[in-house]
């Protein structure tokens, strides 16, 4: 039989750390008139909150934005000069990071391109193009924009981590307006009652501002901060609702524009419960303010949204997992007390990505499991998702670029890499989200913020350590997960080589770990490493110059990840802010100078790009002489430059003055 060459153009290009990917939406044209007029209007609810993603992320970015685009599409000097090719790439960084710091070390980005250069281009602009503000001129809009680009003393890190600093004044990201991380706390545990045993998550939705001496909230809905953005989406969620797919979902829906209309968090614990409750819709989504990474204390939510569907036939062995959910809990090594004695709600599925927008674009989550509400998760249950059409991409885009060649120790791990990766990386995912976020509970009278800025990365651990812990379990076998008791090890071999070294191309030489999935790798393999010296289960090995992982017990190292899942778990149910420091700053921070120099330099060799986000696909209504929508098609020819222009242009609801 001849084998039939996939065509289809995975990477589209590559500049500074980042290649950009494109993702397919295969079946899509298979579904229903119905299902693709939903995600129609459920992209066009997605893309038009792209905005409120980048004023979250700093306060000059929309202008900073502007006016790189303003040179880029119309200046008229020389446009081969190297001070141009710079301030293009620095400005599809922009766009990538949906602002002017790294999307995920938060540092702020070197402009290699002069000021110089950049004022006398603006100047050369019409200045109607460009925002400024109250009779202001162009020379006063760079004097008052270029520091915060050109000076690296200026707003140095979107977020902050740094142990004893003050993570809000350190910190670049707008959730906060003159007000102290000491006087943010206090905030918002002066609304907390200990009794409540349903509590809304406090601070989710709005910028904390200090003004004449007075705190108060500035909340994210119609009619607030960012109301022009969330009015576009409200209109388009309407239109949602109006061919939603279930009952459920349209209930849903219309929870969701009234939680955007109003505010209030209440409301919003109302939506995600019916949302969670939706599992026959095939066609899904999120919209708002969900993840709380890119805030420094933990509390308030960045912009995101996904549009997708269920992938019918690869749902199998999410399926599996969430029909055995409480075997799993039952059977964790953790103590009894925090065990859930009855697992409610697990719902998982595979999906099929087909649009992302906001904190998911370009650079996109591979996994979700929602609500992050710790009691709406106890009592209603939470849906996981593996995305893919999205690991997929990964994969495929990833295939002989000699990574593994160059990091991988052993011909026999190489073998068994190449063999079972692809398997045991979705098996993972889905562990990891369908099981592991929704595994054990806290302790009555425990804070849900009791843990601080360490919370993600203790919660990012506990699920990965589930999902390694059962990755080794002959229930795996039994269940017809994985193939034999020798797929696991391939999944073991990659996380503790990523964590202890593969994962430092991502930081720049002397800099520590800073983003919470990186710290919990770290951490992980850090501390199986440390635990495991005396036995040595893991060892660092050095061939031909060159420092490797070696595992040498596999058992072993399965009942070391078994005892920090004991111990992560514990510290989250009782909520112990002392022992999630010391497990953070021990092991999750501190980089070898030596090592990394190394991993660095032989990374370099390989031309590769650690970072890795997609462009998306365009979705266009074909329409009957009445305006009816007689169908929905699908491209993927438009290029990443293309894409970010016709976004900032269509979906611009934002003033480029902070609000």
């Amino acid at each position: 039989m001849m084998m039939i060459k996939d065509s289809f153009k995975y990477v589209d290009e590559q500049f500074a750390d980042l290649q950009i990917l494109r993702y397919r939406v295969p079946d899509f044209e298979n579904l229903s008139l119905r299902q693709k007029e939903l995600i129609y209007f459920l992209s066009e609810a997605a893309l038009h909150g792209r905005d409120i993603l980048y004023d979250q992320n700093g306060k000059f970015n929309l202008r900073i934005r502007k006016m790189l685009e303003a040179v880029y599409t119309d200046y008229r000097g020389d446009r081969m000069c190297e001070d141009f090719r710079q301030l293009t790439i620095y400005l599809k960084r922009v766009w990538f990071s949906n602002g002017i710091h790294h999307h995920y070390a938060t540092d702020k980005f070197v402009p290699h391109f002069s000021a110089d250069f950049f004022r006398s281009a603006l100047n050369s602009l019409n200045p109607a193009d460009l925002p400024l503000s109250g009779g202001q001129t162009i020379d006063e809009l760079c004097d008052e924009i270029f520091p915060v680009i050109f000076d690296a003393t200026v707003m140095p890190k979107r977020v902050s981590q740094k142990d004893g600093a003050d993570l809000i004044q350190t910190s670049a990201s707008n959730y906060y307006e003159g007000v102290s991380q000491k006087e943010a706390e206090a905030f918002y545990n002066a609304k907390k009652d200990p009794h409540d045993s349903t509590p809304v998550m406090y601070g989710l939705n709005s910028r904390l501002v200090k003004n004449n001496g007075k705190i108060y909230e500035r909340v994210w809905k119609s009619g607030g901060l960012y109301g022009a953005a969330i009015d576009k989406i409200v209109y388009w969620l309407n239109q949602a609702e109006s061919v939603a797919e279930t009952k459920e979902q349209k209930a849903g829906i219309e929870k969701l524009v009234a939680y955007y209309k109003s505010g209030d968090l209440k409301t919003f614990d109302e939506y995600s419960i019916l949302w969670v409750n939706d599992t026959n819709s095939r066609v899904d989504f999120t919209n708002g303010f969900i993840e709380v990474y890119g805030d420094p204390l933990g509390l308030k939510a960045s912009w995101e949204a996904i549009v997708n569907f269920k992938d019918l036939k690869a749902t199998f062995r999410t399926e599996v997992l969430s029909a055995n959910a409480q075997w799993f809990e039952d059977h964790s090594p953790v103590d009894a007390r925090f065990k859930k004695p009855e697992v409610k709600g697990v719902s998982a599925k595979v999906i099929t990505a087909a649009i992302l927008a906001g904190d998911l674009y370009p650079s996109s989550a591979i996994g979700i499991n929602l609500p992050n509400s710790n009691w709406i998760r106890s009592v209603h249950g939470s849906k996981s998702v593996t995305i893919g059409n999205l690991t997929d991409a990964y994969n495929k885009a990833a295939r002989g670029n000699g990574f593994r060649e160059e990091f991988v120790y052993s011909q026999e791990e190489l073998d068994r890499i190449n063999k079972y990766a692809d398997i045991t990386d979705d098996l993972h995912t889905d562990l990891h989200e369908c099981l592991g976020h929704g595994s054990g509970r806290m302790l009555p009278g425990v804070d849900s913020d009791s843990l601080k800025a360490y919370s993600s990365t203790i919660e990012e651990a506990r699920a990965d350590l589930f999902g390694l812990y059962y990755l080794a379990d002959p229930k795996m076998v039994e269940l017809g997960l994985t193939p034999n008791m020798e797929a696991y090890k391939s999944q073991y071999y990659t996380y503790v080589m990523n964590g202890l070294m593969t994962q430092l191309v991502r930081i720049e030489l002397g800099n520590d770990v800073e983003e919470a999935h990186m710290r919990n790798r770290q951490l992980i393999a850090r501390w199986t490493y440390e635990k495991g010296k005396e036995d040595k289960v893991i060892e660092m090995v050095e061939r031909d110059g060159k420092t490797f992982v070696m595992i040498n017990d596999y058992e072993k190292l399965r009942y070391l990840f078994g005892q920090l899942l004991v111990e992560i778990q514990r510290v989250k149910s009782e909520g112990d802010f002392e022992a999630a420091r010391q497990l953070v700053e021990n092991y999750a921070v501190k980089i070898d100078p030596e090592l990394h120099k190394e991993v660095l330099a032989r990374y370099e060799k390989l031309h590769l790009a650690p970072y890795k986000g997609f462009i998306n696909p365009v979705y266009t209504a074909i329409k009957d002489a009445e305006g009816n929508i007689t169908d929905v098609t699908i491209s993927y020819g438009e290029g990443y430059a293309e894409q970010m222009l016709r976004y900032s242009r269509d979906y611009a609801n934002l003033p480029y003055i902070n609000e």
